[in-house]
């Protein structure tokens, strides 16, 4: 039986061959038999061997997921694993032969629940500087649109309004699993950053830890509250942004659209919410429709950026406060976008300063990226 959201959108549940969970997020009415729920494919059942490990110098785990090395990589037109199932080709990872947004748990994760953790050794040759775990949480894939052709941009407000949806459901079920930390929805797009699927989609990752990026950010809020009481280090920043102006791109009732004064990347813009959100749980359905319409015209600056470019490549990272409910006062849900292009068809490489030390060197500034975006917004 079909669950209903918010904004008439429905979730249809299902299971694929090898039992992975799958669920239809659709906003338009289906026709009998367009929403197929059986999978015919003979697939093993799911079981990865993934493992985390703590490096002792910084405190960061590191994931180890060594089944990721065969996945699938650039398929060709008639073996795209994310587009419907249609008759008289082959099956593909989603078994109805329409969608309108449509979310599944990844075959081949980096973090997963169906991992045999029974005798595992806990220490790495049994040194107690070097703690092992399994990596005990779950990856999943949002395909935005069936239409292979289209970007996020292309969506329509309304579709965006069900991928938000979409996002909101995964992260208060995904919270809800024993031991996750964090929640992370995201997309990467196009060849440069490393997309190995060239059909419209996004991902959304639970951690069983913190971030070394939210664990940050939860440390300088906490010392913000401390030094200044009564005070929320992203309402301050968000004030102060306001009152110089020089990077701000849009504000509407809900949202405020702007580059940040430390920005690292040659692209960089982020979405914050003007009111403390957690999460995308806690957004209001004014706020989603009004965030649906907004991304709508952030993507499409996005692919207006560089001259003679027709897809900038990005990743867009939903950084949400953490799982925990003492530590979810001290973030806010916001987007950061970025892209590792410097200039038509240039990218910037992370060498020595970056890659090794994490000091990163900017070849622009961020007033020169919000000009710009300034230029090209719809």
């Amino acid at each position: 039986m079909p669950q209903t959201l918010a904004a008439g959108v429905s979730v249809t549940a299902a299971r694929l061959a090898d039992g992975r969970e799958i669920l239809y997020f659709d906003d338009t009415p289906k026709s009998k038999g367009e929403r197929v729920l059986d999978d015919p494919r003979d697939l093993p059942q799911a079981h990865t061997t993934s493992e985390m490990r703590r490096d002792p110098l910084t405190g960061a785990w590191v994931a180890y997921a060594a089944h990721r090395m065969n996945r699938t990589f650039m398929p060709p037109a008639n073996e795209n694993p994310l587009a419907p199932s249609k008759p008289g080709q082959l099956p593909t990872e989603i078994p109805s032969p329409t969608y309108d947004v449509v979310v599944f748990e990844n075959r081949f994760p980096s973090f997963s629940m169906n991992i045999d953790d029974s005798g595992w050794e806990y220490l790495v040759d049994g040194i107690e500087a070097y703690p092992r775990k399994p990596a005990k949480a779950r990856c999943e894939v949002v395909c935005f649109t069936e239409d292979v052709s289209k970007s996020f941009k292309d969506l329509e407000p309304r579709r965006i309004r069900t991928v938000i949806e979409a996002w909101a459901h995964r992260t208060a079920a995904l919270s809800a699993i024993e031991g996750i930390q964090q929640v992370f929805p995201f997309e990467n797009r196009g060849e440069e950053i490393g997309v190995t699927l060239q059909h419209p989609h996004g991902q959304i990752y639970s951690y069983p830890f913190l971030s070394p990026r939210l664990a940050s950010i939860v440390e300088s809020s906490k010392a913000f509250a401390a030094a200044h009481p009564g005070k929320e280090l992203f309402a301050q920043l968000l004030a102060d942004e306001r009152s110089a102006g020089t990077r701000i791109i849009e504000e509407t009732e809900f949202f405020t659209v702007f580059v940040p004064a430390a920005a690292k990347w040659p692209v960089e813009v982020m979405v914050w919410p003007n009111r403390h959100v957690a999460d995308f749980t806690e957004l209001s359905d004014a706020e989603r429709e009004d965030l649906a319409h907004l991304l709508k015209r952030l993507y499409t600056a996005v692919d207006r950026f560089f001259p003679g470019v027709e897809k900038t490549p990005y990743i867009a990272g939903w950084n949400q406060a953490p799982v925990d409910p003492s530590l979810r006062r001290y973030s806010r849900l916001h987007l950061q976008l970025f892209s590792l292009m410097r200039s038509p068809n240039r990218m910037k490489f992370l060498a020595g300063s970056e890659s090794s030390q994490s000091v990163w060197i900017n070849d622009t500034t961020p007033e020169a990226i919000a000009a710009r975006f300034k230029e090209v917004w719809p």
